[in-house]
């Protein structure tokens, strides 16, 4: 089942994901770190530490939004170079203005671009990284084929994304503030309510775990693991092309 912002829409998923981030765009960073009491910053952390040995020197940081995931990764993988690319310009927009301000505008370089369809060559990039972007893909598979491909030989995949929490209680507890609170709190903070909505539901319908292993090695990554963060809200996942 594919799960879409807009349900009353005829646009593919695709187009109506990158209208909705460009709807919430002026809120994004705030409402991000609201609704997640500040543990993304955690999250992002604790994922890049798991890869900071390895080459990183050019690294792409597919559905960079705003740039937080960049801006955490040039902290501490230390490459060359970061390249960003979000199919939201307006996303973007905040994220360039962003760089500006933290003077990193010459080192992350934040493009236009479809992730399921990457404007680069093949075996590119040191690093693929990608923060809670994987889920608003149109087609998984091909999405993440595409990564593998601008991937170098013997480079690195990272993947965090949202997860189904396991444990009876606080799963239940999850949901109910996932789909009670959240978006209350997102009509009263952005002019997009749906973006709120969406966002339970994408993350119920996603396969995550195992599952996610599983066509994260069709893809072609091998060396796969997954690793639940904060009782299962989030997991992360690391693949090596071969």
């Amino acid at each position: 089942m594919i799960v879409v912002p807009y349900k009353e829409s005829d646009s593919s998923k695709k187009e109506q994901i990158a209208e909705m981030f460009d709807n919430v765009s002026h809120k994004y960073d705030f409402l991000n770190h609201l609704l997640s009491g500040g543990i993304d910053f955690y999250w992002r952390k604790k994922a890049l530490n798991k890869i900071k040995d390895r080459k990183n020197e050019l690294v792409l940081d597919i559905a960079t939004g705003t740039g937080d995931l960049a801006v955490e990764a040039w902290k501490t993988l230390k490459p060359k170079k970061i390249i960003g690319v979000d199919i939201s310009e307006g996303m973007l927009k905040v994220g360039r203005e962003k760089m500006q301000k933290l003077g990193l505008a010459e080192n992350i370089e934040m493009q236009l671009g479809d992730s399921e369809k990457l404007g680069f060559s093949d075996n590119t990039f040191d690093t693929v990284i990608v923060s809670f972007g994987v889920r608003n893909f149109e087609n998984l598979l091909k999405g993440l084929t595409d990564m593998c491909r601008v991937t170098k030989p013997g480079g690195t995949c990272l993947v965090i994304e949202f997860s189904n929490p396991k444990g009876f209680i606080f799963k239940h507890l999850y949901w109910f503030y996932s789909t009670k609170i959240l978006p209350v709190i997102g009509r009263i903070f952005s002019k997009d309510s749906s973006a709120y909505t969406y966002l339970p539901e994408s993350v119920k319908a996603f396969p995550d775990g195992n599952n996610f292993l599983e066509i994260f090695e069709k893809a072609g990554y091998t060396e796969t693991s997954a690793t639940p963060l904060t009782f299962g809200i989030c997991s992360v996942y690391i693949g090596k092309k071969p």
